[in-house]
């Protein structure tokens, strides 16, 4: 059946169950959405149910969405709002998009414009008309997320234009009979980096991340060149687990190259990776090295991104149905489950996976009806590698900040600005309004600030505790003022040679950024101190450091300068947002669905291997830790 005609078929169900009276205008498939434009939006605002009995009926995630000549006028909308939602709402922003006629709601206290059940903003649909989201704004100012709200409005037209592309290629029909399932490696087997992997049917192809490989001399571009890839607008889709350079660098580089599908993962890591990017290019062009792609792919990777929410179950081919589930990782990062065929086979790939809980986020969901094939990172994945807890873990910090400002140094702490960065935030914010630690400045270097705004603006993806605090404002442990955000090169000057205090720079491994403008002033004093709380990737600054190197060669304005160091040098196992050799055989054990295959990825050679004989001689189920370039045939 052709897509015209299968959009025929579902708008004569569409009709047929909704009540009498309301009007159909047009039925459209966008992106993995059935979208039903009405005349009739107050009717649907009405009764709640009527949504949910035809997502129900016709299988699909529905949405509905109002024809143009229904639409209240922007001001007197806003004026219509004004007069239903409580004052205490703190609308902040009103954002209307006269293509899709949708209207989005920025408030400091959201709840308060939804209503109890939904009621206050049922009656604001009725009021204006307009298709209704509502967003919270974010505690700390967040550009990215600014700039990402205004990119999608300002490019309404052109997102349109591409969703109803991708809802006609995903429910194209299904041509040929047969039925396999393979995997090929690209990037991220038997190495930590450029992680990339193809899920390949006959019908479609979904290439699972698109990486660089820290400590690469040319940032180890994954395997996108073999047959199996090309050419890229092959690909059906892009799924992204979550927003770690290692695991999102390059996806810009696939537009530069004739991608054109779109790019599933949730909101968070939309934004994150975004802003992450803009970095890594910006790092590249100061360094003198060549970017392998400009801000303007950038944006058109943000345009083409499908945002999901963990639990959503989306369609994004003929023949594969998406479900991110948390992974526990960073914020909004996710494992990757494919529902293939009508139940056929499923396979699920955990991108990078912490199995416990931390002061950020939940373990990761273990919680999947069926999985064939398990895709398992294994960073920490050999025999010996055993982390402490978490508590040892911040006695430790607590003890080293203590020592170190009791005798006049700094504590240097080189960290992602996603995910570490905030664990360490969190600690250091209790300990010192609990006394337990000396009050002192924490200077926050880098993007650290602007990936905690994001942090407070998608709560949701965060543990209760947290999102309790950040609802308070009075209680919300970001805003501390003992947090200082380092904004120029006078202050970062200005702090160097100031008190005892804590700096959290990036980057986490020591291959860029200002956290290297840091180094080089804080290492060659005693009294100082470096502190690593992430892993350090074989080739990176940070693992030579580690290894006892006692003279590092740093770069500046094109000269390289012998530095000694002579700081004290530490490391704290226990932060990491990876699960350790235990914890993954404890995910494995503890899978709702005991899989027949796991396939070892993301890890150093010796450990891939040795995590994959582990699952072998305790599960006794198929193993495999492939090399790079290698294709499994999965069913």
């Amino acid at each position: 059946m052709g897509v015209e005609e299968l959009l025929e078929e579902f708008r004569g169900e569409v009709e047929e169950n909704v009540p009498d009276g309301i009007d159909i205008s047009k039925v459209e498939f966008e992106g993995p959405e059935l979208v039903v434009y009405t005349e009739s939006p107050r009717r649907f605002a009405d009764d709640g149910k009527i949504v949910r009995n035809l997502a129900k009926a016709l299988r699909k995630r529905i949405t509905i969405r109002p024809d143009s000549s229904t639409l209240t006028p922007p001001e007197e909308a806003v004026e219509r709002i004004g007069n239903v939602v409580p004052e205490d709402a703190g609308i902040t922003d009103t954002l209307f998009d006269p293509v899709r006629g949708e209207l989005t709601v920025e408030a400091k206290k959201p709840g308060l414009v939804i209503g109890r059940y939904g009621s206050t903003l049922r009656d604001v649909t009725k009021e204006v008309g307009w298709t209704v989201e509502v967003v919270r704004t974010p505690p700390i100012d967040s550009k990215i997320v600014d700039d990402v709200r205004q990119l999608l409005l300002a490019k309404s037209e052109e997102r349109q234009e591409f969703l109803v592309r991708v809802g006609r290629n995903i429910h194209r029909d299904i041509r040929k009979k047969e039925e396999w399932v393979r995997l090929t490696a690209l990037g991220g087997y038997q190495e930590v980096g450029r992680s990339a992997s193809l899920l390949s049917t006959p019908e479609s192809k979904v290439l699972i991340d698109c990486g660089v490989k820290p400590g690469s001399e040319d940032d180890g571009t994954p395997y996108l060149y073999v047959p199996e890839v090309s050419p890229l607008d092959s690909i059906d889709a892009v799924v992204l687990t979550h927003s770690h350079l290692d695991h999102s660098g390059l996806v810009p580089l696939l537009f530069k190259y004739g991608y054109r599908g779109p790019v599933y993962c949730t909101a968070p890591t939309r934004e994150v990776a975004a802003m992450l990017q803009l970095d890594y290019i910006d790092i590249a062009e100061r360094e003198g090295r060549k970017k392998p792609y400009d801000s303007e792919k950038v944006r058109e990777t943000i345009l083409h991104t499908i945002p999901l929410d963990h639990g959503d179950v989306t369609d994004i081919s003929p023949d594969i149905r998406l479900t991110l589930h948390n992974a526990g990782h960073i914020l909004g990062s996710s494992i990757a489950h494919f529902h293939i065929g009508d139940g056929r086979y499923n396979v699920a790939v955990t991108g990078d996976l912490n199995y416990s809980k931390s002061r950020l986020f939940d373990p990761a969901s273990s919680d999947f009806p069926r999985v064939e094939t398990l895709l398992i990172e294994s960073t920490y994945g050999a025999a010996q590698d055993s982390q402490p807890s978490r508590k040892d873990a911040e006695r430790k910090l607590g003890g080293i900040v203590r020592r170190t400002t009791d005798r006049g140094g700094k504590v240097l702490i080189p960290a992602f600005a996603v995910g570490r960065s905030q664990e360490v935030m969190l600690v250091l914010e209790e300990y010192m309004r609990m006394n337990v630690i000396p009050e002192v400045p924490v200077y926050l270097d880098g993007m650290i600030w602007d990936a905690t705004a994001i942090h407070t603006a998608y709560p949701e993806f965060l543990n209760k505790k947290v999102r309790k605090q950040i609802f308070h404002r009075e209680e919300n442990p970001f805003l501390n003022p003992v947090f200082r955000r380092i904004d120029s090169k006078k202050m970062r000057e200005e702090v160097m040679t100031g008190d005892p205090c804590v700096i959290l720079a990036t980057s986490g491994m020591l291959s860029g950024g200002p956290v290297m403008e840091h180094l080089r002033n804080l290492a060659p004093e005693e009294e100082n101190n470096l502190t690593f709380v992430g892993y350090q990737a074989e080739g990176t600054m940070g693992r030579r450091i580690q290894r006892g190197w006692s003279e590092i060669s740093l770069s500046a304005d094109g000269r390289t300068e012998s530095v000694p160091l002579n700081m004290e040098v530490s490391t704290i196992e226990g932060f990491s947002g990876h699960s350790d050799r235990q914890e993954l055989i404890e995910f494995v054990r503890d899978l709702e669905s005991r899989p027949r295959r796991v396939v070892v990825m993301h890890g150093e050679e010796s450990k891939t291997k040795d995590l994959s004989s582990t699952f072998y001689k305790k599960f006794r189920m198929k193993t495999r830790a492939p090399r790079n370039l290698e294709t499994m045939r999965l069913l």
